[in-house]
């Protein structure tokens, strides 16, 4: 049981260097990751049962929650009986500080980290590239350190990449068509509130492109929003994978409600192909399946230049608003953040940040 006086980056520590227990010992970790603003934070808490208020994520931030062990009930608070403990790291910024998903996966931990990619339904602009750059730097990490396995310990580089076909069943008519995430992957399609208001033929193509990149990926896709009842169906996901609670099997594919498919439940005959017609799709130059839904997504909703999605001007930057005792501190974060990033090549057990 943790001391009272740990501190929250103690238990991070810890929670990462446990990583190399055995896998069914080891405590679950979940990386969630994705748009700016998509309710990644009010997803962890309410999965959580926490009812405070969100707050901005500037960068990496870790919590845990606990389980009863033979009950259903998620708790982050001490009680009497053993737990089941389950790590919860959010990478705040959208796409914006990419170089830190590398912190908390090492290769003493892949086996029990999952990966949440929050995108928001609101904007589906920007939603590919998003996506897109996540998804990319997230799997080359995972992929160096499952290489890097491949060398010091092969046993346990080949159980994962054999774990990567755990949903897909050998029989399945896809099987040979898909490429699966190295770790487990839920997509969450956020503000499913907003969504519903947009057109229909709007709605079709962007929930027949998430189904075909969530299935491409050997992930479950749900989506949330307004109110909190919507939030349900990922927390089935979440505590599936956090604390081994069953997996649903229920499935919900009409664009008319929110999506719900649980990774190997899709097929590319019932996705269909993609939204535009043979003449369009026979003008587009594609290397991979992906490839060709991305142009015939991105042909309907240009993505925003990287520029667009940068933040517009810091407004902590602007001598109007100048406060010597609030920009020294902010300075001295801003410190600690560049000590935070120079560590990140460092062991757990030997990263400390300075104050």
């Amino acid at each position: 049981m943790p001391r009272a006086s740990e501190t929250l980056w103690e238990l991070a520590q810890a929670a990462a260097e446990r990583g190399g227990d055995a896998e069914g010992a080891a405590d679950k970790a979940l990386l969630f990751l994705g748009s700016k603003a998509g309710g990644k934070s009010t997803i962890i808490l309410r999965c959580l049962d926490r009812e405070e208020i969100p707050k901005p994520t500037l960068a990496l931030e870790y919590t845990f929650g606990r389980r009863a062990k033979g009950h259903n009930t998620i708790s982050s608070h001490v009680r009497d009986k053993p737990k089941d403990i389950a790590h919860f790291w959010e990478l705040g910024g959208g796409t914006s500080l990419l170089e830190l998903i590398r912190i908390p996966i090492t290769s003493d931990n892949i086996r029990t980290f999952a990966i949440v990619l929050v995108l928001d339904l609101s904007k589906p602009n920007e939603l590919w590239p998003t996506m897109e750059s996540l998804l990319q730097v997230t799997r080359n990490h995972l992929n160096k350190l499952i290489t890097k396995l491949g060398k010091t310990n092969p046993k346990v580089a080949t159980e994962i990449r054999e774990k990567m076909w755990n949903n897909i069943q050998k029989d399945h008519p896809d099987y040979e068509l898909i490429d699966p995430f190295p770790i487990p992957l839920v997509i969450i399609g956020s503000k499913y509130d907003i969504f519903h208001e947009f057109d229909s033929e709007t709605r079709k193509i962007i929930c027949k492109t998430l189904r075909f990149v969530s299935h491409y990926y050997g992930a479950s896709l749900v989506f949330t929003g307004k109110p909190d009842t919507l939030l349900l169906k990922a927390r089935i996901l979440i505590n599936h994978l956090a604390f081994g609670f069953d997996r649903s099997k229920s499935v919900s594919v009409d664009q008319n409600k929110p999506l719900f498919i649980p990774a190997g439940l899709d097929s590319l005959s019932q996705i269909g192909p993609p939204p535009a017609s043979d003449s369009d799709i026979g003008k587009l130059y594609a290397h991979t399946p992906l490839d060709l839904w991305k142009k015939v997504y991105e042909k309907t909703f240009p993505p925003m230049r990287n520029s667009d999605l940068k933040d517009s001007k810091d407004p902590a930057l602007d001598p109007q608003y100048a406060e010597y005792e609030i920009d020294a501190m902010r300075t001295q974060k801003n410190q600690e953040l560049e000590q935070y990033k120079r560590n990140a090549s460092k062991s757990w057990k030997e990263m400390e940040l300075e104050s």
